[in-house]
């Protein structure tokens, strides 16, 4: 339940910035949750791949909860990356709406 809870949480950010910057919002809402599952994936391959080489065998024995509680803080880490990207590049982007550029060229009274 708690996980439903948190892939809601991520989409709606997700979403709100998307909505923001006039992106496809269901397409970035899909991606904020797309992307936790990419980062606790990478973090449970490289943490797979450590414990093999440090101790063979014993990745057998490993709890599966605690290593999904483990890779939780990952997966928010990698969402909030790209969050922070995106959000950096499509303001980078943003088209200047500023009044005063129509007033290039023209005479003060």
């Amino acid at each position: 339940m708690l996980g439903i809870l948190l892939l809601f949480f991520i989409g709606k950010y997700y979403y709100k910035l998307a909505e923001k910057f006039k992106k496809s919002k269901l397409g970035f809402a899909i991606l904020g949750i797309v992307v936790y599952y990419v980062g606790t994936i990478i973090f449970g391959l490289i943490f797979g791949l450590i414990a093999e080489i440090i101790s063979p065998g014993s990745i057998d024995t490993i709890n599966e909860k605690m290593l999904g509680l483990i890779a939780l803080p990952f997966g928010i880490l990698a969402c909030y990356l790209v969050y922070k990207y995106l959000q950096k590049t499509w303001k980078k982007n943003e088209p200047i709406t500023n009044s005063e550029i129509n007033l290039i060229g023209k005479k003060e009274d």
